[in-house]
């Protein structure tokens, strides 16, 4: 284990190397935070208790340093990795300042959801422990964050090829993975919590409020709620979140997706949905360029065998060749008039 721990701070720093100030002091936080755990309690005073958030305490500012507090190696681990992928992938697309939005946005919804779902399981069962034994921390929720980010960039991208895993199933298997975790006792209820909330508050924001080029949210079909899902579930699914977002409608939490016609288009109708970026449009594009290229490869590869035709047309050819070469038998012994442009080395006089 000590040898691979050199070769891993090398690709980590060589992949910080590379990103802006803000991914460098959110990761330099997380470390320092980490080292003062080992004299201080970090997570009570940094991180949410659910107790503490409400009045009359109100530990507001908790809800924005959760998310740095690490008390265990994987958990330091799993947070410096996921701010470093998100400054390599997610930075050079959105830039920054919206990475740094991003970041705050899932971290505030994270402990407020979290905090929300401890207060309704403590009025159903009165235990006291739900509102002030729980602490509510870590980076689990930012990976969340980042994994829906990754399914709406890249979600066509083969993580793993046996067996074949596509980025867009991540999210979705990760959370099976915590879950099956928690049912056998060996994570914490937060853990799940801080991941499950960290996936629906960042796909709500990347859905319908963040800002870009085109507008506000990402309205295409690839990043559906229901794609989440496995394809047997997803009519169903689809059928449920079209419900809960005509009711978000009619409170004005949410905007209506609205469809714009470009009736001038000279070859047809075009049709766009707000929030649906060209640059993506041209990526998914690339990769299905790519895609077919590959498949077309792999089909020429195995079609390139030489036929026995093709030989003996290259055979026929090479005699004919060879005989155009040779004089004709009457065209030798026509007459002696015919001499040959060669010098004869004979006839040359010797050099003295």
């Amino acid at each position: 284990m000590r040898r691979y721990l050199p070769v891993a701070r090398q690709h980590f720093l060589a992949a910080l190397a590379g990103t802006s100030v803000v991914v460098k002091s959110l990761s330099a936080a997380v470390v320092l935070l980490y080292l003062l755990s080992f004299g201080l309690d970090t997570a009570y005073g940094l991180g949410v208790t659910p107790g503490y958030l409400l009045p009359p305490n109100f530990w507001v500012w908790t809800l924005l340093t959760h998310g740095l507090v690490e008390e265990r190696a994987w958990g330091l681990a799993a947070s410096l990795a996921t701010l470093g992928a998100a400054g390599r992938l997610l930075e050079p697309l959105w830039g920054a300042l919206e990475l740094l939005v991003f970041f705050a946005v899932v971290n505030i919804s994270v402990g407020l959801l979290a905090a929300l779902s401890y207060f309704l399981t403590y009025v159903a069962s009165f235990h006291l422990d739900y509102l002030f034994a729980v602490r509510i921390h870590g980076g689990l929720g930012f990976l969340g964050g980042v994994l829906v980010a990754l399914k709406q960039t890249m979600g066509d991208s083969t993580v793993l090829k046996v067996p074949q895993v596509r980025m867009k199933a991540v999210p979705m298997l990760l959370l099976l993975v915590l879950a099956l975790l928690r049912l056998a006792a060996l994570v914490e209820s937060n853990v799940l919590a801080s991941y499950g909330f960290g996936l629906l508050s960042s796909w709500v924001y990347l859905r319908f409020y963040q800002r870009h080029s085109r507008g506000r949210g990402d309205m295409s079909d690839h990043f559906a709620f229901a794609t989440f899902f496995p394809e047997i579930l997803q009519p169903v699914v689809g059928l449920v979140a079209n419900v809960v977002h005509s009711v978000l409608v009619k409170v004005r939490l949410c905007r209506k997706t609205v469809k714009r016609y470009d009736v001038g288009a000279p070859s047809s109708i075009t049709i766009s949905l707000p929030g649906t970026d060209p640059q993506d449009a041209e990526r998914r594009r690339q990769l299905a360029l790519k895609a077919l290229n590959e498949r077309l490869k792999r089909v020429e590869d195995q079609s390139a065998w030489p036929s026995m035709e093709d030989d003996e047309e290259e055979a026929a050819a090479a005699a004919k060749a060879d005989s155009s070469l040779l004089p004709e038998p009457g065209v030798a012994g026509k007459s002696p008039s015919q001499e040959s442009n060669l010098i004869s080395f004979q006839d040359a006089p010797a050099q003295l």
